[in-house]
């Protein structure tokens, strides 16, 4: 899907959507679900989901879930294949599920919608890239993360909507303030 694709141009507002850039010594995924807890806790009602990486007893990483964020509920979204496995371990039922949280999400009008990245499996095509182009039509702002070997991948799709933004929490609050959509609560 490509930028023309989404809806009519008009009916976009670009400031509302934003990606977080960032590199392999970021750690996005905590980067995301901190601000979403600083918002949650001023009253923000956010929806979507972040991504939270299961360790095995030596501290590797050995599995991801994403949690809901209209209602706390942890999906598993990865498969254990065993050792040595180089299939794809994103499990097609948890991705379907995560999917439905951010469905859940546009159908409820939350204030900001965060899906936690457009890396590989969006760049081709599939994970959750229609979730992501429905959120964005939706009208409701978007953040997302996307890994630095996917920005060509993610200039394709999302084109010049949007802004980029460094992996900070200061750069996300400032993107935050800037559309004033915050509820009166969340002063």
């Amino acid at each position: 899907m490509t930028p023309h694709e989404f809806a009519e141009p008009a009916e976009l507002n670009p400031p509302r959507l934003a990606a977080v850039l960032y590199g392999p010594g970021d750690d996005a995924d905590t980067l995301l679900d901190d601000f979403v807890q600083g918002l949650q806790q001023r009253g923000v009602r956010v929806g979507g989901i972040v991504q939270r990486n299961t360790r095995d007893a030596i501290g590797r990483k050995s599995g991801m879930d994403v949690i809901d964020l209209t209602n706390g509920d942890t999906i598993s979204i990865c498969q254990d294949l065993g050792s040595g496995s180089t299939a794809c371990k994103l499990d097609a039922a948890g991705l379907a599920e995560a999917g439905m949280a951010v469905h859940r999400a546009i159908k409820a009008h939350a204030d900001l919608i965060v899906i936690n990245k457009f890396s590989k499996q969006e760049a081709s095509g599939s994970g959750l890239r229609g979730e992501l182009a429905d959120a964005i039509t939706s009208g409701i702002p978007v953040l997302t993360a996307v890994p630095q070997k996917c920005i060509a991948d993610w200039r394709d799709f999302a084109g010049d909507l949007g802004t980029l933004l460094p992996p900070s929490r200061s750069a996300m609050d400032a993107w935050w303030l800037t559309l004033g959509s915050q509820p009166a609560s969340a002063g």
